[in-house]
């Protein structure tokens, strides 16, 4: 059986030089994208409710971009003005640089690690004295906050942001060769979306140790993980699996 259509449980790519239009014109792939998962924002009134207060704290740890667009929605709609000395301490320089969109960048003190969240706690233990925020969604890795309670580091973890499945009923014809998970929650997503799914012949890839275990706790078969050393990329373990199935599968 030829693997023709895969669905990609992400958005479209903006840009036409994404590696997946690559791949797809290399194996003569359908390929399409459609988020199992959507954010769903906390409301000012939902935040006052966990009785946080964001300005007791003088630094904030942000991980992603999604963080640092709901931390600076929220303190918009709560009305808070955020002080020129809070620190910022995000995990790439992207994340670091997405903070323009919301503060004049060179007047604030913001420190960047290289993605990794060791690096990002060598920052972090140089300024040990500061009591963090951690935004986050409701879904979330407790790396982060288990390091810094393992440093005795003061800090409150705060919720801005759920994860909850996207509304994919009118994927009538449900019917993929692969499909490709980022999240853990897109395993529920799936379920509850096609609650009669039968994995049968259909591939399924999983990107990340949550997402991988997420995929066998559900009672499915693994076919893909990403990363993996000889693998970095979800695009690079799929074309390693389509080089290895079409080369075994050569009519």
């Amino acid at each position: 059986m030829k693997i023709k259509k895969i669905l990609i449980s992400q958005p479209k790519p903006e840009t036409e030089k994404s590696p997946y239009f690559d791949m797809a014109e290399k194996y003569g792939l359908n390929i399409d994208f459609r988020p199992f998962i959507q954010i769903d924002p906390v409301s000012a009134k939902e935040y006052r409710q966990s009785k946080i207060n964001i300005l007791d704290h003088t630094a904030i740890i942000f991980t992603s971009k999604t963080a640092v667009t709901h931390f600076f929605r929220l303190c918009k709609e709560m009305k808070i003005t955020v002080p020129d000395s809070m620190k910022y301490f995000c995990i790439s320089e992207s994340t670091a640089f997405f903070l323009q969109k919301y503060i004049v960048y060179r007047k604030r003190k913001i420190f960047y690690a290289n993605g990794t969240v060791n690096d990002l706690m060598d920052y972090i233990k140089k300024h040990s004295e500061e009591f963090f925020l951690v935004p986050c969604s409701d879904v979330h890795k407790d790396e982060i906050p288990s390091l810094l309670e393992k440093l005795r580091i003061k800090f409150t973890k705060t919720i801005l942001y759920k994860t909850i499945s996207s509304n994919l009923s009118d994927l009538k014809d449900f019917h993929y060769d692969i499909l490709v998970f980022f999240s853990p929650k897109d395993i529920p997503s799936l379920k509850k979306n096609f609650p009669k799914f039968k994995q049968r012949d259909t591939k399924i890839a999983a990107f990340g140790p949550a997402t991988t275990k997420a995929v066998i706790d559900a009672g499915l078969r693994l076919d893909i993980q990403a990363p993996l050393p000889e693998a970095p990329s979800m695009t690079m373990a799929l074309d390693l699996f389509l080089k290895n199935y079409n080369k075994n599968n050569k009519k």
